[in-house]
């Protein structure tokens, strides 16, 4: 089993739409797992770049999509990430695939991660009700409506329904919510 610094062999994949992904939300977490040793796949809808966005506005940079998202087998990842962005979740989150995506590897036990405007997805996914989780505040009430329990804290692990969830609020958090992710796909069988 690989150690919480050493993600050797593990395969982390990063969903994502080709326009208006918060930049660090996307680039962080892929250069922390790739430097502890994960092999991370970026999928989109389409096989070219995506656009990023600070602050859902200024132009971040251009990150190459290594795949698109039809092109992708969940069973072959040990992990999901899902950045956040305003119009990036937005668009996600009406994606059948994207969400197929998510429901299937939850559905096998793997950790799946989503931070700031991510887990809209996770309530099209049916993966937030029952669960604790975090996000941008703004997604608050969609995600109590949809039955899960909202705190506002930095990261938020909730191993409950057979698939561990880490979820966080915003940009300032993504010190904790990549270790956390490193931590839980470490430990994902």
């Amino acid at each position: 089993m690989a150690s919480a610094s050493n993600l050797t062999g593990r395969k982390v994949l990063i969903i994502t739409t080709n326009y208006g992904t918060e930049s660090d939300e996307l680039t962080s977490p892929a250069e922390a797992l790739r430097a502890a040793g994960a092999d991370v796949t970026i999928a989109a809808p389409e096989a070219t770049s995506v656009q990023t966005l600070t602050a859902d506005k200024d132009p971040g940079p251009e990150v190459p999509a290594d795949a698109t998202l039809d092109d992708v087998d969940p069973d072959a990842f040990d992990a999901l990430v899902i950045p956040g962005g305003t119009l990036n979740a937005d668009q996600l989150r009406v994606n059948d695939r994207a969400q197929g995506l998510a429901a299937s590897i939850a559905k096998a036990g793997k950790p799946v991660a989503a931070i700031c405007h991510g887990p809209w997805l996770l309530i099209e996914a049916g993966l937030a009700s029952g669960k604790r989780l975090t996000s941008y505040p703004s997604l608050a009430t969609d995600l109590k409506n949809d039955g899960a329990t909202w705190v506002d804290e930095q990261v938020v692990v909730d191993s409950s329904g057979g698939f561990a969830l880490i979820t966080s609020r915003n940009p300032g958090d993504l010190d904790a919510f990549n270790a956390a992710i490193i931590e839980q796909t470490a430990g994902a069988a």
